[in-house]
């Protein structure tokens, strides 16, 4: 009897605040499928570091003897090639120092065809590719190391040496991308508080207001000798029941958006196959947690405000 009289009440409080139920409802909703976005979009984001930092490589290019000519106005050169191109004593020096480092999995040597014929299959259809030749290309080492993070390691080691034209770490590259992702995770984050912010005082108003429409109500069940906990129970379901929907509602928005986004509608998976997108499990993972926030979150915002607009 109890159970059916709490659940009518939950009944007769939505229907009597619809709109604003309607209003915690999407709040709500809108403000989860932001967190559970920034969730994954921070799995998304370790997911590629992941799978890049894996496959880029420390390159150790060498001096060569248009980098110890000085250029085409004749001017000395200077630096870890003012002395010309790099010798074969020094490339056999440097590649036994490599090998020693324990930081380093695997060296491979790059000759100057070699690094021309990657060069024509990148820019082939450029201007300046047609006056390129073989012999104005670098010779250089492809380091694969064990712990892509300590790339300064070979940087201390060889930059500056001499026959040591520069060091380039390939993550420097994948920085730029990813510190925009992660701003977009940051803005996202700062977009969920102000919307849960919203939710949060549409819910304490959804309160104050059925609780001042039955008012008549629990000053009877108070004058029958009915608990706090008995009269507040409603209140408290009410704003539970509309934060559950909104997390039911915010689940289905990064379900669809996971779908449109890669599988379908844009299949960025297809578009660009050399990004390693997030599965279906990753987001299935963190629907629990929204579901979970979506119920407590409301409940406990119902809970508070019933201890300054209902007095029992």
């Amino acid at each position: 009897m109890r159970a059916q009289f709490v659940l009518s009440e939950i009944g007769v409080g939505l229907r009597r605040n619809l709109t604003m139920t309607f209003a915690v409802i999407v709040s709500v909703a809108l403000s989860l499928a932001l967190f559970g976005g920034a969730l994954l979009m921070r799995e998304q984001v370790g997911a590629m570091k992941d799978f890049w930092y894996d496959k880029v490589n420390v390159t150790i290019y060498l001096c060569s003897k248009n980098d110890a000519g000085g250029g085409a106005a004749g001017a000395p050169a200077s630096g870890s090639c003012a002395k010309g191109a790099i010798t074969p004593a020094q490339k056999d020096e440097i590649k036994a120092d490599l090998n020693d480092l324990p930081v380093v999995e695997k060296v491979y040597f790059e000759t100057a065809d070699e690094a021309y014929k990657h060069y024509k299959e990148l820019y082939g259809d450029s201007a300046i590719a047609s006056i390129i030749t073989p012999d104005q290309m670098q010779e250089s080492y492809r380091i694969k190391l064990k712990d892509p993070e300590k790339y300064q390691v070979v940087s201390t080691a060889f930059a500056g040496r001499a026959g040591v034209h520069s060091v380039q770490d390939q993550r420097e590259e994948l920085e730029t991308l990813f510190q925009m992702m992660r701003g977009m995770n940051v803005a996202a984050l700062c977009v969920m508080a102000l919307m849960l912010v919203i939710a949060l005082l549409l819910i304490v108003n959804t309160v104050r207001v059925s609780a001042f429409s039955r008012r008549r109500e629990t000053g009877i069940m108070r004058l029958v000798g009915a608990s706090s906990f008995y009269i507040q129970m409603p209140f408290i379901m009410e704003a539970a029941v509309a934060g559950l929907l909104g997390g039911v509602v915010a689940c289905g928005l990064l379900l669809t958006g996971r779908y449109f986004l890669i599988d379908g509608g844009l299949k960025l998976e297809e578009t660009m196959p050399v990004v390693n997108f997030i599965g279906w499990d990753a987001v299935v993972s963190v629907l629990p947690l929204v579901l979970v926030i979506g119920l407590l979150m409301p409940s406990l915002a119902a809970l508070v405000a019933l201890r300054k607009y209902l007095k029992v």
